[in-house]
């Protein structure tokens, strides 16, 4: 029996399972090795699969945004309206057949949008090469799930479903769940809080399906057995997610505004270019890029270009500000003088682990470097080196003649 046989089987035990006290941890047991399972299907794609199948195209700019969907929702009509790239539009499914990337330019940042394949039900199996289109979007930062207003709600389950069975959790943290493994000790289970989902019972099967028998685990929330099992797997990708209601000019204007109500979504129309505008603003505020301007000693700022920094790319401190100039900036940094809404007066003098905010101005004061050896007192640019008392030369005796013997 094959893998993809094997998830069948336990998807269809789970369905027919009541859920009560007493299959709880039946349930919880299916769930950890349907979570294995399906770990072993995306390994084994990913090392028989043959070379040049993917999707994948190299990074370029501040970000990239990935366009998921069904086919024939819009996709390529909204990376042309966007970034101006030719992406061919027809009436027929399936037009896309490979990715396409654009660029955004937004707030003197430059934004990657790929136009990726129309994906189906099944693609996380295989089914019309969604493996490899959903690999692409694990690399993206922020997902535009494009949907069809005039068409069933329900598109949109279907596809958080299908990058839920590959590892992608759309618009949520990861659990505060510290797991540690060890040699020996056997297995210890300690919780900040009263668990009301599981108990140590199920945590105890679910290690056990996962054969690991040392361990210790701390629970800081109140997690389910879902939380638990991405923790024990570790291959799980927390990715935000904003979701396209196109074609919006079909619909009424209750319907529209039933639409703009849900969380995380945003009502549009390619045909009709209506609120684009607003959508751009809310890729940029779900992104989170901050622009910082540099400033020279005893010169203006250079507000033509920034450098960009994002929480999802290293972080957006000083220290993260210097690598992104260059790597040796860091080490001949002395402090860093910053003027903005993250400063508490301007200019304020910081250092490494300070915080930056969007359009802080920054201006990077580096150690003085020794010009020679032969600075002295005050203008040392070095201390000397010490010497031993040991070690120290004496000197030699002055040579004296006393004054009244020069007289004779």
């Amino acid at each position: 029996m094959g893998i993809l046989e094997k998830i069948k089987e336990i998807e269809f035990e789970m369905g027919r399972t009541q859920k009560n006290k007493a299959t709880e941890y039946h349930l919880g047991q299916l769930k950890a090795k349907l979570a294995k399972l399906r770990t072993q299907l995306q390994e084994g794609t990913s090392k028989t699969g043959p070379a040049g199948e993917g999707f994948e195209v190299q990074k370029y700019g501040d970000g990239r945004v990935a366009l998921i969907g069904f086919p024939s929702v819009g996709k390529s009509t909204l990376l042309t309206e966007l970034t101006g790239t030719a992406s061919e539009a027809a009436g027929y499914e399936f037009t896309t057949l490979t990715c396409i990337p654009g660029v955004i330019h937004y707030n003197d940042a430059k934004i990657q949008l790929l136009d990726l394949p129309g994906i189906i039900e099944g693609a996380a199996e295989g089914k019309g090469r969604g493996r490899q289109v959903i690999a692409v979007c694990k690399s993206a930062d922020l997902l535009l799930m494009v949907l069809d207003a005039g068409k069933p709600h329900y598109h949109r389950e279907i596809l958080t479903r299908e990058l839920e069975s590959v590892g992608i959790r759309l618009n949520r943290k990861p659990p505060n769940i510290t797991y540690k493994k060890k040699k020996t000790g056997g297995i210890t289970v300690n919780s900040m809080l009263k668990l009301t989902h599981m108990d140590d019972k199920m945590v105890q099967r679910i290690l056990q399906e996962y054969k690991i028998h040392n361990c210790d685990l701390l629970f800081k929330e109140d997690s389910t057995v879902d939380d638990l099992i991405d923790v024990i797997e570790g291959n799980r990708r927390y990715m935000k997610c904003l979701y396209v209601f196109n074609k919006i000019d079909v619909c009424s204007i209750e319907e529209v505004d039933e639409i703009a109500r849900l969380p995380n979504t945003i009502p549009i129309s390619c045909y009709h270019k209506m609120n684009l505008d607003g959508l751009l603003a809310r890729i940029w505020d779900m992104m989170g890029l901050v622009r910082v301007y540099t400033k020279k000693v005893g010169h203006k700022p250079d507000f033509g270009d920034p450098v960009v920094l994002s929480e999802d790319r290293g972080g957006t401190t000083i220290k993260h500000f210097c690598e992104m100039i260059h790597k040796s900036l860091l080490q001949e940094l002395q402090y860093a003088l910053v003027w903005g809404t993250s400063s508490k007066h301007m200019p304020q003098r910081c250092g490494t682990s300070h915080k930056l905010e969007d359009e802080d101005v920054v201006q990077i004061v580096k150690k003085k470097v020794q010009t020679g050896d032969d600075g002295k007192g005050r203008f040392a640019q070095a201390a000397k080196e010490y010497v031993r008392t040991v070690d120290r030369v004496k000197k030699a005796a002055l040579k004296t003649t006393l004054w009244w013997c020069a007289c004779l």
